[in-house]
């Protein structure tokens, strides 16, 4: 079975709701949006968190710097390891985190409302995002 070529049009779609959702960040922006995000799920070092976000260290290293500065996040010492940090959400890192995912939704349910099958956009956006996460596990595979 081939596969079809991505369309210009699935690209451009792609492009306009990233907008939706960069719009919908409230007081945070889209790439600190998804830096919290990944803090909250465990990725705790700035060198990890660079390489899923295909950022530089340095990148990464000053949004953390600002994020620390708005006490949305926290640095601690790793026991045994003078040069790491693990990176905490603060409470307010939480409220803000939830607060952008609360509005991103919001905003996103309408268009989902206009879909003939808002399941079948949910399971491929959900076949999406197992696609990214193995193609970023080829890649840190690949370094090794």
């Amino acid at each position: 079975m081939t596969t079809p070529h991505t369309s210009p049009e699935t690209v451009r779609t792609l492009a306009r709701l990233a907008r939706v959702l960069e719009r919908s960040c409230g007081e945070i922006t889209l790439p600190q949006y998804r830096l919290l995000a990944m803090i909250s799920e465990g990725s705790e070092r700035a060198t990890a968190l660079a390489g899923r976000l295909a950022l530089a260290k340095p990148s990464v290293s000053a949004m953390v710097d600002a994020l620390v500065e708005r006490n949305l996040v926290t640095r601690a010492p790793v026991d045994g390891d003078r040069r790491a940090v693990r990176l905490q959400l603060t409470p307010e890192g939480r409220v803000a985190l939830h607060n952008a995912e609360a509005t991103m939704a919001e905003n996103l349910q309408p268009l989902l409302d206009r879909c003939a099958d808002a399941a079948l956009v949910d399971t491929a956006l959900a076949q999406l995002a197992g696609a990214l996460d193995a193609a970023f596990a080829d890649r840190v595979a690949a370094r090794r």
